[in-house]
């Protein structure tokens, strides 16, 4: 068998960030921030989790720049979220991670997740194709209006119109431009502005607000009513930074309502408005070819980052950052420490102070002399006893008792008990003991 090639850690680490960057790509999902982390370096660190799992983030000092959440607010702990983000691996830990590019509030963020899905499948449809607009008349003398009658768009169109050409005749169409009934009023508004076919183009619009505000403009029978409009169209939908998917299926987009009047009026320069007909055009159809034109490389700028410097760099300054909060800590922890240790030592030097022991030795050397001193009377005492005892047991077999009670001791010369008549001789000399003296006798 072929030897098997073993591999280095960092080898393994390697190869997974490549699977995992290459194969899934871009990812879009929503969860909560938790341990957020705002770098000296300008970087972004946190997890987004859910009621199961979570998953560590990174957001570079370049993307996270460009985040405007509400009132310009950095994320916080506990906001719920939604994230466009590169799946990658973190080298030096072995860490899976996500890479965030785009990060919005879960609410507006879903919206803009939404307008990006019902953009790709109509695009897909063709929908937004420029073989199906229709070119916008040079002469009009009939202008229809679907917006809200009450509303600053159509203030600035009238306006618009009347300085530039009065004598051009306007047809309002009223309709609902915001909230949960708008889009059907859209619809049915341009459905009768086509029945009627009293106007050479229609102007479509509002003036600005916030996505939601212009999420009717986004609505898919929207889309398709202004798709099915025999009339020719021109979207003028919020400022000019707006771009709603009205904006792209219309024959013409105009950044405001007030330039969406200026393009249905004449004007004595022709020419200058064809260039800006022209250079709108050109402008709706670079973006979409630029559409096309990043999916398409997304896949080989992916394969060059991964060889770039740059993305080195990334991970350096990722793990900078890390030592940098592990060093704040150990600082901390550390410092805290030092501030403890004399209160410590204090507490140590208490527990060893001479004082305490001398104190100690002195109770255990009072208590040893006062066990010293019961010991001798205690033994004293004993003694006495004993010797009182052996006394009166001597007393018992002392031969002094004997004599006293009128018997003798009788001795030889020699001091010898004499206890048999064998012991002696006629003229032998002899000691009578008694109880109060000594007789000498002679043995006769």
């Amino acid at each position: 068998m072929p030897a098997q090639h073993i591999l280095q850690v960092s080898e393994l680490t390697r190869k997974v960030r490549f699977i995992l960057e290459s194969e899934l790509n871009t990812v879009w999902l929503t969860g909560e921030i938790s341990n957020f982390v705002a770098a000296s370096s300008g970087h972004w660190y946190l997890s987004l989790k859910d009621n199961k799992s979570q998953v560590r983030c990174a957001m570079f000092k370049g993307n996270n720049q460009r985040v405007r959440l509400a009132n310009n607010a950095k994320p916080r702990n506990g906001q719920q979220v939604l994230v466009r983000a590169k799946v990658s691996l973190y080298e030096p830990r072995g860490d899976f991670q996500l890479i965030i590019e785009q990060l919005d509030d879960a609410g507006e963020g879903l919206l803009r997740q939404q307008y990006e899905q019902l953009k790709n499948k109509l695009t897909a449809l063709g929908i937004f194709s420029q073989d199906h607009k229709k070119t916008i008349p040079t002469t009009i003398q009939r202008v229809g209006i679907v917006t809200s009658p009450t509303g600053a768009a159509v203030k600035d169109i009238l306006t618009v119109l009347k300085r530039r050409n009065p004598n051009i005749q306007v047809t309002i169409y009223p309709a609902l431009v915001q909230g949960q009934y708008a889009s059907n009023d859209i619809c049915h508004a341009i459905a009768q502005a086509n029945s009627r076919q009293e106007c050479d183009v229609l102007i479509i619009g509002r003036g600005g607000g916030s996505l939601e505000d212009l999420w009717p403009f986004n609505e898919e029978i929207v889309v398709q009513a202004i798709y099915d409009s025999v009339i020719p169209t021109i979207s003028a939908v919020g400022h000019e930074v707006d771009t709603t998917l009205s904006d792209y299926v219309a024959d013409l987009r105009a950044p405001t309502p007030s330039a969406a009047a200026e393009l249905v009026s004449s004007d004595s320069d022709e020419l200058v408005k064809k260039i800006t007909m022209l250079t709108l055009r050109l402008n709706n159809a670079i973006t979409r070819n630029n559409n096309v034109l990043i999916q398409k490389l997304s896949h080989t700028q992916h394969r060059l980052t991964q060889a770039h410097p740059e993305q080195q760099l990334r991970i350096h300054q990722q793990k900078s950052d890390e030592l940098n909060l592990r060093l704040m800590q150990v600082i901390k922890r550390t410092m805290l420490q030092t501030k403890q240790q004399p209160q410590q030592l204090a507490q140590r030097l208490n527990r060893l102070s001479p004082n305490k022991q001398l104190i100690e030795y002195q109770t255990t050397v009072s208590q040893l002399k006062q066990r010293l001193v019961n010991a001798q009377k205690y033994s004293l005492q004993h003694k006495g006893e004993l010797f009182v005892h052996l006394i009166e047991q001597l007393q018992l077999v002392s031969p002094l008792a004997t004599i006293a009670r009128g018997y003798g001791v009788v001795r030889n010369t020699e001091d010898k008990v004499i206890s048999s008549i064998k012991q002696v001789s006629i003229n032998d000399e002899i000691r009578v003991q008694i109880s109060d003296g000594l007789i000498k006798a002679k043995v006769i």
